[in-house]
């Protein structure tokens, strides 16, 4: 009889114990349905993909009723640079002119020349908790004059920072590379000499950069294609010291690289006009090259389904280019072709200026800077629709991001168009944030974080 009640016990505490396990075996198979969308490390997010799941986000908000609107925090200077997000902090750049307001003159337009600034400018990164829209610090990285000119719809604080939760990284071009730790004690800078973005067309127009910096396990990666000696190069996160270096023959782009890991050609993917392609990540040798393309490249390079999605405009070029993960060597496609062994599919029209497109589920939404949503079935190239956003013509600079189901896009004059993600356009929302906006928004744990003229913007339900 003993032996009997033993023996059920065992069985009892054996089947609580399997239930337990399978409790935890199921809650890690949930965890990153749980934390999807937690952290937005870097310009687009996760590998800027610009898509954050797993949490609701909003449709319907009102700036001056202050309706799902969670709080509202100033940002002083000037800075087009996108929130990133760790955890509970979320990290801005921006440049303060030394007296009065920085100039900002935004719409379509084809003044090339530069803004004439005498002014002493100062670079300045922020730490801003998540919860509640408090500034946490801030830091000044440079104080001086800046040693390159802007273009009037550009800042001197373009690039977005990038965070991996131990260290964030800010980019200030020719003012330098900055790390600080969470707690804002710097940790390194960087001199990487004067880097003179411009139109090559037009060597005395100095544009300002806006290519972002990345990381990449203990890898910062900066891309910088410039009017002379253009380079893409990798340094060490905790220390700043130079890993490699690799030379471009290039024209000055703005598009931030995109780092792909996978069977084949794990792989840092950079957009350019001479050259698109891939580098190898710890050596910085060239996999693939890609010429043909705009001669200002500004999109930052995606992949989804086993593709690299790539695209640019002007000077007559607007391509899309949907290049195989595992292309190799020159793979320029040949005249009146659209196809070939390492190119799955392209567009030689309808390609992107500014915005980097995105991939949601199946499809590919291209926003160009008229306004023009376009969804292209990613794998087959296949256009389903070319629709306008809005009725006039509105002119885009920052990038879409998705959510739950929506894509949003976000105008100049601050207008944000809500479009259900699927094969058919159907606009669902418009929402005012009453200030300019060129940066391109973040996502964390169902609340869009928007970065405006002058403010940090939390949206999201009034009951979260």
């Amino acid at each position: 009889m003993l032996h009997a009640v033993t023996k059920r016990h065992h069985c009892s505490i054996s089947m609580l114990v399997t239930q337990v396990f399978g409790l935890f075996v199921s809650l890690c198979f949930l965890m990153p349905a749980l934390y999807a969308g937690q952290n937005w490390p870097s310009f687009r997010g996760p590998s800027a993909t610009g898509v954050a799941e797993g949490y609701p986000t909003e449709v319907k908000w009102d700036i001056e009723r202050a309706e799902n609107i969670r709080w509202k925090t100033y940002i002083p200077g000037l800075g087009h640079s996108s929130p990133v997000i760790w955890g509970e902090r979320i990290f801005v750049t921006t440049a303060v002119k030394d007296t009065g307001e920085s100039s900002l003159k935004v719409g379509r337009y084809g003044d090339v020349k530069s803004v004439k600034e005498g002014n002493i400018f100062s670079w300045h990164v922020y730490c801003i908790d998540k919860k509640s829209g408090k500034i946490l610090w801030s830091r000044q990285s440079h104080i001086g004059k800046p040693k390159v000119k802007r273009h009037p719809k550009s800042s001197h604080a373009s690039p977005t920072p990038c965070t991996d939760g131990n260290y964030v990284v800010a980019f200030f071009g020719s003012e330098g590379m900055y790390c600080y730790d969470m707690e804002g004690n710097l940790i390194w800078e960087k001199d990487l000499g004067k880097l003179d973005w411009g139109f090559f067309k037009s060597p005395a127009a100095q544009w300002g950069g806006g290519s972002s910096p990345i990381i990449h396990k203990q890898m910062v990666i900066v891309q910088c294609d410039v009017q002379k000696n253009s380079f893409l190069a990798a340094f060490d996160l905790k220390d700043g010291t130079q890993i490699w270096k690799v030379p471009r023959n290039e024209v000055p782009t703005w598009g931030t690289p995109t780092v792909y890991t996978g069977n084949k050609h794990s792989q840092i993917i950079v957009n350019g006009y001479k050259h698109i392609g891939g580098y190898d990540i710890e050596t910085g040798q060239e996999i693939w090259k890609l010429r043909g393309g705009g001669d200002i490249p500004i999109p930052t390079p995606i992949v989804a389904h086993d593709l690299i999605f790539i695209t640019n405009a002007h000077g007559g070029k607007t391509p899309i280019y949907a290049v195989h993960v595992s292309a190799a060597g020159d793979i320029s496609l040949a005249e009146d072709t659209s196809s070939n062994q390492d190119i799955a599919w392209s567009y030689s029209k309808d390609g992107n200026y500014i915005p980097t497109p995105i991939i949601y589920n199946e499809y590919l939404y291209c926003c160009s800077d008229r306004g023009k949503l376009s969804c292209i079935e990613a794998r087959t190239g296949k256009l389903l629709y070319r629709e306008s956003l809005s009725s006039s013509s509105v002119p885009f600079s920052a990038s879409p991001v998705a959510a739950e189901g929506k894509i949003y896009c976000t105008a100049e004059k601050g207008n944000v168009y809500i479009v259900k993600a699927g094969a058919e356009f159907k606009l669902i929302g418009i929402n005012k944030m009453n200030e300019i906006c060129m940066a391109t928004p973040a996502i964390s744990r169902g609340t869009l974080f928007f970065r405006t003229r002058h403010h940090l913007v939390a949206v999201a339900a009034d009951k979260q």
